[in-house]
């Protein structure tokens, strides 16, 4: 490859690296190590960590997942890193109140399923996997000391949400200012040249920078996306909000809900989702923005794209004619299955317990909520109390609008 090959190949990869971005820290300085790395044949290697602070990701994790794809379709290393030690300290990123620690029992848990989720946006075979208490775990005090002092306490209060904590005189703990340093420390043991993240990360990941340098590294590109809002229209989305969609949603789940969002919603969620992928929606955006739009044609395009995304198009296929049926035609689908649940003398069962016996809810404050909030009916008649008892026999239960089971309880 000559100089002129080389420098027009690396405009095009910066192309690819700005589509979808908010702000893109180095450019300049990553644009002629990337000229080196091709001249010598060697990758960039490209950072993008996320704390198995719950067990399940989702769209908004997609986002960045699908830029972290866009280098691995260039030729360059992608790490997955998941942070089972930062995890344990929470981030505070966003934040109006110190987020719960988690100890690492659940830390272990949440990470047990992270690598099959990431595997259905990105090939896994070709990523490197790193947990960041391979190097957390035995770090000194004194290494831990020299890792601190690198930034001051003014330094730390330019973070927005500590700054306005403090402002609100609302506590801040110190093991919180602890969690940019960790970050910034995974960017120097995994030598990263590109570390990616939301806009709500923007001070860990420049910290990264700043931390590389005093470790006698060079600085990495920092690359930012926006946040994902999520269905309620108003909160980023967010599985302790009640407001995702899941990347492990059954296929016509994750339909049923993105046709959910309000029709407003639907530019940002085209923009920020279609990852350099989905151009031609852009016409039936302007179409829809003038007033000549058919805002559910769009949306139900859209659905299928995101399931097509995270499953296959016969899954997309299935899951929109499985909504069409249910929730547009009110039909119940033909592939109830059904669930016996036997009582063996432990007396009445109450509806939350069999929302969970069945698999309707994953947990029981789950199907409490969920019953509360009114979207559970037995038989067609919607259920107002989750401590209601249900009879021996069979009944058709339903949640949500696309959730069914045929419950058969037996003594």
């Amino acid at each position: 490859m000559t100089a002129a090959q080389r420098n027009k190949e690396v405009e095009r990869q910066l192309a690819v690296m700005r589509e979808g971005a908010v702000d893109f820290y180095g450019e300049e300085e990553l644009a002629k190590r990337l000229a080196l790395r091709l001249k010598e044949g060697r990758p960039l290697r490209v950072k993008l960590g996320m704390d198995p602070s719950s067990a399940d990701l989702h769209l908004g994790h997609s986002v960045v997942l699908m830029k972290l794809r866009r280098f691995q379709e260039l030729g360059h290393t992608p790490i997955f890193l998941i942070g089972d030690f930062t995890a344990r300290i929470g981030d505070p990123s966003g934040r109006n109140k110190t987020r719960p620690a988690l100890d690492i029992d659940q830390v272990k848990q949440n990470a047990k399923t992270y690598v099959e989720q990431v595997a259905k946006i990105l090939d896994v075979h070709a990523v490197e996997v790193r947990f960041n208490g391979e190097w957390m775990d035995s770090m000194t005090p004194s290494d831990f000391v020299r890792l601190c002092s690198q930034a001051t306490v003014a330094r730390m209060l330019e973070r927005d949400d500590f700054a306005k904590r403090y402002a609100a005189e609302v506590p801040i703990f110190m093991h919180e200012f602890l969690y940019p340093f960790v970050q910034a420390y995974d960017s120097v043991a995994l030598e990263a040249d590109v570390e990616l993240g939301g806009t709500d990360q923007t001070f860990n990941l420049l910290m990264g920078r700043e931390v590389q340098r005093s470790y006698g590294q060079e600085p990495q590109a920092v690359i930012t996306h926006p946040l994902l809002i999520g269905l309620d229209g108003h909160e980023k989305m967010s599985k302790s909000l009640g407001n995702s969609v899941g990347i492990t949603d059954e296929a016509a789940e994750m339909y049923g809900k993105v046709m959910s969002i309000a029709d407003d919603a639907m530019p940002e969620w085209c923009r920020i989702l279609s990852a350099g992928e989905w151009g031609e929606l852009g016409a039936a955006l302007e179409r829809l923005t003038d007033g000549d739009g058919d805002p559910m044609s769009l949306k139900q395009d859209l659905a299928r794209r995101i399931v097509a995304r995270i499953y296959d198009v016969e899954a997309a296929d299935a899951a929109q004619s499985h909504f069409e049926r249910v929730v547009q035609r009110k039909g119940i689908p033909d592939d109830v299955s059904t669930i016996e649940i036997r009582l063996g003398g432990r007396g009445p069962i109450k509806l939350f317990e069999v929302l969970v016996e069945a698999k309707l809810a994953p947990s029981k404050s789950e199907a409490r909520r969920l019953v509360q909030q009114g979207a559970v009916s037995v038989d067609r008649r919607r259920m107002e109390s989750p401590t209601d008892t249900l009879s021996v026999g069979e009944m058709l239960i339903q949640v949500g609008k696309r959730r069914f089971a045929r419950v058969k309880i037996e003594d």
